[in-house]
């Protein structure tokens, strides 16, 4: 089996540094951060950037900042941009990709979260979409409910996306997508009958990031998730140190289960992103 991409959500947009004093906040913590999940194992680092007041930030100097200070120490790493809405208006949500990150997220729908409703109208999915293929950026579909695979496919029929996307499966997120086996067979289905070349991933949120990790390993997926975006804990009663500590218990569980852990150049080939 090929090696597996670990990637690392080094920060999100909603919890707060008061509630773990190691989530990075600032442009020079998030690459500090980063290099050590790199040197823990990490091969691909999904960002979001926020303001000095730790609001969510749509800044695109910020993001430009972030990834030059990861480009150079951590040589090879794939970055990738958030274009997710949280705390950020829908103008403001592609601003970063001039840029030109390895990669970007892109939600192909709409879906209740558990105090907003994270909005994805198709026009805005289909402008998104189209600033990636311009600037050359690999998308990674966010996929919080089916309907949305079967919008990742319409962007495929329409010329905006390779029949070769990078699909994550977030389980977990209250309102959305319950973190359920026998859902993750379920999505796994339906992806391999309509974009059947697509890499593929599957991240749980909070106290189900590890058996969500387990689930996906089992069935062969490319890349695992982990991260202070999505948890902050190693156990019930433990916050985690830093993002390199969540990376190393990934890696460990990657090891576990007789695979190998990508470097950078083979997690490029893995995922199709050019050197």
């Amino acid at each position: 089996m090929r090696p597996v991409v670990v990637a690392v959500a080094i920060t999100g947009s909603v919890p707060r540094k008061a509630d773990n004093p190691a989530l990075p906040v600032t442009v020079a913590e998030q690459i500090a951060s980063t290099r050590q999940a790199y040197e823990a194992g990490a091969a691909l680092v999904h960002i979001h950037v926020r303001n000095d007041d730790e609001t969510p930030s749509s800044d695109p100097e910020r993001f430009a900042a972030v990834q030059e200070g990861i480009r150079r120490h951590c040589p090879g790493m794939i970055v990738q941009f958030s274009t997710g809405g949280r705390g950020r208006d829908r103008a403001s949500r592609g601003l970063s990709l001039r840029h030109r990150p390895d990669m970007a997220s892109l939600s192909t729908g709409s879906v209740n979260f558990p105090t907003i409703v994270y909005e994805n109208p198709a026009s805005l999915v289909t402008e998104l979409a189209g600033q990636m293929q311009e600037y050359g950026i690999r998308p990674e579909i966010e996929i919080f409910d089916l309907s949305h695979l079967h919008g990742a496919r319409r962007l495929v029929d329409e010329g905006l996306m390779n029949a070769r996307p990078h699909v994550q499966f977030v389980m977990g997120v209250e309102n959305a997508l319950p973190a359920n086996e026998r859902l993750l067979d379920l999505l796994l289905g339906e992806l391999r009958q309509i974009l059947p070349q697509a890499t593929w991933t599957a991240a749980g949120i909070g106290r189900h990031q590890a058996e969500v990790m387990d689930w996906a390993l089992e069935r062969g997926a490319d890349a695992v998730r982990t991260g202070l975006e999505d948890n902050i804990r190693v156990s019930k009663h433990q916050l985690a140190a830093s993002n390199a500590e969540l990376v190393g218990l990934a890696v460990e569980r990657v090891l576990r289960c007789g695979r190998t852990i990508a470097t950078p150049v083979e997690a490029r080939a893995v995922l199709g992103v050019p050197p």
